[in-house]
């Protein structure tokens, strides 16, 4: 069956990248041995939905910034097809690339020009006509309309984040890209930046996302894609990823101490704690809850109270590349 290509934003097939090796790479010596240089893409194939917001996860050196910067023409690929708003990068680069902002985890700015004035700098660089430009409409809905007209050099790290996303929407683009967009900021300021990355969404904008905060994935992301040494080794709705997690624990506590909890949980990776508690670790594929309970009220000692452990974005991010992601 064909897939309508109209339903992505994004779609990436078989997409190769190596690099050679130079003089001051450590694959030189390889290389000059009749080695390929290093291959940071091994065929990386992706589909991502219009307006959805897509997590793309990966340890350092993992291959992310590389798809993005085949995406912005910065680096060109070895082979492979990228569509772009169902543009062809081979055939109509820069219209491609016009479909899409990207604003990149370096802080960028121009510190004698205020937010007005790089906004309007940014979208005379993308030819937008003057009458077409919407310069505080963009500050506002950053929160920096009434910084307008303050030097970009007195801005936070926070507000010059923000003021970046709004430098990538000068061109109103149907896609953003945002490459580690709360690298470095506080708690409260990445929650700002949620807030802009969801009301982006709701006016249809499609959102991709590469961030080391697997909270911020696993809070923002409709569907995620995990990388790991230039392939994609999971690809999955957010949900679906998390229901994979192998090993989860639940917590029972119990009207009475357990004595023989190795008796009583025959079978099961059981464990006490405390007084009244018993912890069982589990592979929920393997496992069914039920049988624990049964065998617990079948030894004669009454459930007060049970409590799981969910498992969370880091657990499968961990089980998949072996990473901390840090």
């Amino acid at each position: 069956m064909s897939v309508n290509m109209n339903e992505y934003a994004i779609e990436i097939a078989d997409l190769k990248k190596i690099y050679a090796a130079n003089k001051k790479s450590p694959f030189f010596a390889k290389a000059a041995k009749g080695a390929a240089g290093k291959e940071a893409l091994k065929g990386v194939s992706l589909n991502i939905p219009r307006g959805s917001i897509f997590g793309l996860l990966g340890p350092n050196g993992a291959g992310k910034s590389t798809i993005i910067n085949i995406m912005a023409g910065l680096v060109m690929k070895s082979s492979g097809m990228v569509n772009i708003w169902g543009i062809d990068i081979d055939k109509d680069l820069r219209n491609a690339k016009a479909a899409i902002g990207i604003v990149p985890q370096e802080l960028a700015f121009d510190a004698f020009f205020t937010p007005a004035q790089a906004l309007d700098l940014m979208a005379g660089l993308y030819g937008v006509p003057k009458d077409q430009r919407r310069t505080m409409e963009l500050l506002k809905m950053v929160g920096l309309e009434d910084k307008a007209d303050a030097y970009t050099r007195s801005l936070s790290g926070g507000m010059k984040r923000r003021l970046m996303v709004a430098k990538a929407m000068v061109h109103n683009p149907p896609i953003l890209v945002l490459d580690e967009p709360t690298a470095g900021v506080d708690v409260e300021l990445r929650k700002q930046l949620w807030g802009n990355v969801r009301a982006l969404n709701a006016r249809g904008v499609t959102i991709l996302l590469t961030t080391h905060y697997l909270e911020e994935a696993e809070e923002l992301c409709d569907e995620i894609a995990i990388i790991n040494h230039g392939e994609v080794i999971a690809h999955a709705p957010t949900e679906d990823l998390l229901a994979r997690i192998e090993n989860k624990e639940i917590r029972f506590r119990l009207d009475r101490p357990m004595e023989n909890a190795g008796q009583v949980l025959q079978g099961f990776a059981a464990e006490p704690v405390g007084q009244r508690s018993v912890i069982v670790r589990y592979n929920p594929s393997e496992t069914q809850v039920g049988a624990m309970i049964e065998a617990i009220q079948r030894a004669g000692y009454g459930i007060v109270d049970i409590s799981t452990d969910e498992s969370d974005l880091e657990d499968v991010f961990l089980q998949l590349t072996g990473s901390s992601g840090n």
